[in-house]
C-alpha cells in the first residue's frame, strides 16, 4: 500500500514552529552575510552598520511590501564601484571616514527614488508593457550571468587561507583550504538530495556546520588557524553601530544614483524566480492558492528604493534582494516571511553585540567558498528555469541573438578587463552586468519592430 507524502516546504504566508523559525532565519543569515560585509569592507563603510542596515531595510520591505514578497535585502555589488569612486575620490581626500560615508549616502538614498518611480510606472502600466522590455529571455539570461559572474568569487574564497603564515606553509594551507571548501560543498549538496523531511530544508546550516567542524580539526592537526574569533575588536560586549547621516553632494548623485537603473532588470528577474519556485510548491502541497509575486514587481521595486534610503540614510550601502537567499529557499523549499522577518530581526541583533559577529566572521572563508559554488550555480540555473517555464524558442533567430548578447557582454566583461567588473568604453566605464542588461534591453526591442506584424 503505498501512502501520498505531501512535499515538504513553507509558502510565502505559513509559518513554521519557533525551533525550525530560528534555524531557517540562521540558514538564511548565513547566506547573506558575507557579501554583505564584502561590500562594507571593500567600499570602507562600517561593518556593523551595514549589518544593521540589512536588517532594518528587510524588515522595511516585508512590511511595506504588505508581507507578500519573500526577499531578504542585502548590499549591492552593482553598486561597489559608484560608492568607491566617492570614497576615494580627490576632492574628498582630505575628509574623515564619516565624512566620505556621509557624502556617498546621499547617492545611496536618492538611488533609492529612482526605483521607487519605476515601480510606481510598472505599476501604472502593468505586468504586458514590463514583459515587453524585459522579456524571459532578457530576465532568464540576466540571472544565469549574475551567478557566473560570481562564479570567481566562489572559487577564490574557496581556496583562500589565513594570512601571516609562514612560507613553508602556504602550500599545506590552500591545499587544506580546497579540502574543507570540497567537504563543505560536497556535504552540502548531499543534504540537499538525500535528507527527506523537515531535515531536507536545512541543507545550508547543516553543510556550514559539517565544513566548520572540518576546519577546526583541520586546524587543530596542522596547527593552520582556519578558525578565529576575535576578527572585530572592542572593549565592550555591546556596541551600537556607527550611524551616520547623508550630506547633500552633487558628485555623489551623478556617479551612484544611475546604478538604480541597472539593477531593475536583476531584481525583475529574482522576482519572476520567486514567482515560478513558490507555486511550483503551491501546486505540490495541493495549495489552489495563486501567489501572483510576478504581478508584484512594480511593489518590489518601490520597497527595494525605499530599503535603499532607509539604508543609506543610516549609513548603509545600496542594496537589492539577494539571489543566494533566493537560491537558498528554492533549495530548502522555505518561502516563509516570518522566517524572513526572524532573520532580519537576528542580524539587527547580531550587529550589536561583539562576540556575535566574531562568531560568524569565525566562519572560514574557504567554508563560505564551499556554499558560495553551489548557491552561485543556483542562480544561474534559475535563469535557465525562467526561460523554460516560459517555453522560450530556442530556435528563434531574435530569441538567439537576444541571450548571445547578454551573455558575452555580462561574463566577458566580468571577467575581462582585469576582472573587475567594468568595462572601458569610449573613455568611461560601464557596469558589466548592467551593460549587458541594457544591451539585451535594446535589442530586444528594436529586434521585436514588425514581430506583430509579422504573427498576425
Amino acid at each position: 500500500m503505498s501512502i501520498n507524502k505531501k512535499p515538504v516546504g513553507y509558502l510565502p504566508d505559513e509559518c513554521p514552529s519557533f525551533v525550525e523559525l530560528i534555524l531557517f532565519a540562521l540558514q538564511q543569515i548565513v547566506v547573506m552575510f558575507p557579501a554583505t560585509v564584502l561590500v562594507a569592507l571593500i567600499t570602507g563603510f562600517h561593518v556593523s552598520t551595514t549589518i544593521f542596515a540589512s536588517g532594518l531595510a528587510t524588515l522595511c520591505f516585508i512590511l511595506i511590501t504588505g508581507k507578500k514578497i519573500p526577499l531578504y535585502y542585502g548590499s549591492s555589488f552593482s553598486y561597489i564601484s559608484a560608492i568607491a569612486s566617492i570614497m576615494g575620490a580627490e576632492q574628498f581626500s582630505h575628509l574623515a571616514l564619516n565624512d566620505k560615508i556621509s557624502i556617498a549616502q546621499f547617492g545611496i538614498v536618492m538611488s533609492g527614488f529612482i526605483s521607487i518611480i519605476a515601480g510606481i510606472l510598472i505599476q501604472k502600466t502593468g505586468r504586458k508593457t514590463i514583459d515587453k522590455i524585459l522579456p524571459p529571455t532578457v530576465t532568464g539570461s540576466i540571472a544565469i550571468i549574475i551567478g557566473l559572474s560570481l562564479a570567481a568569487n566562489a572559487m577564490n574564497d574557496a581556496a583562500t587561507y589565513p594570512s601571516n603564515l609562514a612560507v613553508s606553509q602556504e602550500g599545506l594551507a590552500q591545499s587544506m583550504a580546497w579540502v574543507i571548501a570540497i567537504i563543505t560543498l560536497v556535504s552540502t549538496i548531499l543534504y540537499s538530495v538525500y535528507l527527506k523531511g523537515r531535515l531536507s530544508q536545512l541543507p545550508i546550516l547543516f553543510g556550514l556546520f559539517t565544513g566548520y567542524i572540518a576546519a577546526l580539526i583541520i586546524g587543530k592537526i596542522t596547527g593552520i588557524p582556519f578558525v578565529v574569533f576575535d576578527t572585530i575588536k572592542a572593549e565592550s560586549f555591546f556596541n551600537i553601530p556607527e550611524f551616520t547621516f547623508p550630506k547633500p553632494s552633487w558628485a555623489a548623485i551623478g556617479a551612484i544614483m544611475p546604478i538604480a537603473i541597472a539593477t531593475i532588470p536583476e531584481s525583475t528577474a529574482h522576482v519572476y524566480q520567486l514567482d515560478i519556485y513558490v507555486n511550483d510548491l503551491a501546486k505540490k502541497k495541493g495549495s489552489e492558492k495563486r501567489y501572483n509575486i510576478a504581478d508584484k514587481l512594480g511593489l518590489n521595486l518601490i520597497g527595494d528604493g525605499l530599503g535603499d534610503i532607509i539604508s543609506g540614510f543610516i549609513g548603509g550601502p545600496a542594496g537589492t534582494n539577494y539571489g543566494e537567499n533566493i537560491s537558498t529557499m528554492a533549495i530548502s523549499k522555505v518561502f516563509s516571511i516570518p522566517v524572513l522577518i526572524a532573520a532580519a530581526i537576528i542580524t539587527m541583533v547580531i550587529s550589536c553585540f561583539t562576540p556575535l559577529i566574531n562568531l560568524v566572521y569565525s566562519i572560514p572563508t574557504a567554508v563560505i567558498g564551499g556554499l558560495s559554488i553551489y548557491l552561485f550555480g543556483v542562480i544561474a540555473a534559475q535563469g535557465i528555469t525562467i526561460m523554460m517555464d516560459s517555453k522560450v524558442d530556442m530556435f528563434n533567430s531574435k530569441n538567439m541573438a537576444i541571450i548571445a548578447i547578454i551573455l558575452i557582454i555580462g561574463l566577458g566583461g566580468s571577467f575581462g578587463f582585469e576582472g573587475n567588473g567594468m568595462i572601458p568604453m569610449f573613455g568611461v566605464e560601464f557596469p558589466a552586468i548592467a551593460t549587458a542588461a541594457v544591451a539585451g534591453i535594446v535589442f530586444n526591442l528594436l529586434l521585436s519592430i514588425g514581430t506583430k506584424k509579422e504573427n498576425e
